[in-house]
Parts: C-alpha cells; structure tokens; sequence
C-alpha cells in the first residue's frame, strides 16, 4: 500500500515518474500547495516525513518545491489497486456500443480491440494458471516483479490513484497504454509456464499483477458505459 502510505503523507497520491526500468519514483507538487510556510521549508518538512515511510529508498528536494520520491519495491503498488472486479451493474450503453472505440475493425490497428482483448486475456491467464498449478489469489506476494515487461505494467498500474481523483481519469488513453503494457508482459514475460518449465513463483506474481490489470480495466470499460468481454 505505497501509494497510500505516500497519500497520508502528502494529502493527495503521487504521480509516477519515468519509464521504472532501472528505478520506480514518483513526483508530487504537495510542498507548492498553500501552506503559509515558505515551499523549501515545507518540502524539506514532507520529505523528512516520507523518508520514514516503509518502502521509501529516497527522497529528493528538487529547486522548485517538487518532491521526487523514489520506492525499493515497484510491486507494492499492486496492494493500492483493486485485484477484483467491481460490483456488476448494468451499464449505460454509448450509442454506438463500443465507447470512445470502434467496433470494427477488430485488430491491433483498433486501439478498442486492444482494450478488450487484454481484458479477456487477463480473464483467460487466471483460468489457464489454475489448470497448470500457478499458485493465485490475494496471498500471492508479488516480490520477483522484476523485468522490464513487468515494470512497465507496475508503472500504468501505478497511475490509477492520482487518475481517480482527477476531474478527468482520462479513461480511454489510459485504459490503451494499460492494454499494450499488459500485451508486451503477456508476450515477453510470460504468466504461465510454456514447455516443461515448471510453476514458479515469479508466474505466481504475474498471475496476481494480471488480476490487476483485469480489475483496473474492468473499472474503466464500465465507467465508459461498456461490459468487459469475457472472451473475444
């Protein structure tokens, strides 16, 4: 729950910075909000106050008042981002049935069809790593999120606490960048073993990160009107 441990310290969530292939950091601009104290002296005050949260590795004071806080473990951001679905309702349907995307074509040139098909790509993982013994669910700890692919998830992931308290999300470019960054992880760092490879617990964590993904762009499709598709 790093996001939310920052939250309590800044009074709003950080916003991640940077690509997190080498190291996972966030900005905030909290110390510029009015406070009747000069901006260095209040982001010195919050950075001392963030230096003793657990999971900071370092906090950084930049000339401007911007607070860059770096975090040793990208993972734990999976703790502040729902890993279930939301309660099913009954959308309200666009027009057109598809949202901000067209239907057709249904190809990667339809940034909508990625959207969906990432979404029932997520769906499918959890049913193939339960017929293949991957271990699932909430207790599953996500420590070997290590690799690029997986740092790229992590690091969109990372950007629904601040986006949801925006007065625009940004649903639709934001849902896109979530699909493709689960799209190269599926691809290049693969959730189920293949072959002979036997299931580990870095498949274990990248089963949880996809029910992750699964969650956040369910949350998103519904908030654009639309049913996440179970298979498509």
């Amino acid at each position: 729950m790093i996001v939310r441990a920052l939250a309590a310290v800044l009074g709003s969530p950080p916003v991640p910075q940077g690509s997190w292939e080498r190291e996972a950091t966030f900005a905030s601009a909290a110390a510029l909000r009015g406070s009747g104290a000069p901006t260095k002296e209040t982001a010195e005050r919050l950075a001392g106050r963030l230096r003793a949260v657990p999971g900071v590795g370092r906090v950084d004071v930049r000339p401007n008042g911007f607070l860059v806080i770096a975090v040793t473990g990208p993972e734990d951001v999976l703790d502040d981002v729902p890993s279930t679905e939301p309660v099913e309702t009954a959308p309200s349907c666009p027009a057109d049935g598809a949202g901000p995307w067209p239907d057709f074509p249904r190809t990667w040139d339809n940034p909508g069809f990625a959207v969906r098909y990432a979404y029932a790509r997520a769906e499918a993982v959890r049913r193939w790593a339960r017929d293949l013994g991957v271990a699932t669910g909430a207790g599953v700890r996500p420590g070997r999120l290590t690799g690029p692919y997986d740092r790229a998830v992590l690091r969109v992931l990372a950007e629904l606490p601040s986006r949801r308290e925006s007065r625009d999300p940004g649903w639709p470019a934001y849902l896109e960048r979530l699909a493709a960054a689960y799209h190269d992880a599926f691809e290049h760092a693969s959730p189920i073993p293949r072959g002979d490879e036997e299931p580990s617990d870095v498949h274990a964590a990248r089963v949880r990160m996809g029910d992750a993904v699964r969650a956040v762009l369910a949350t998103g499709l519904r908030e654009l009107g639309l049913t996440p598709p179970r298979q498509i």
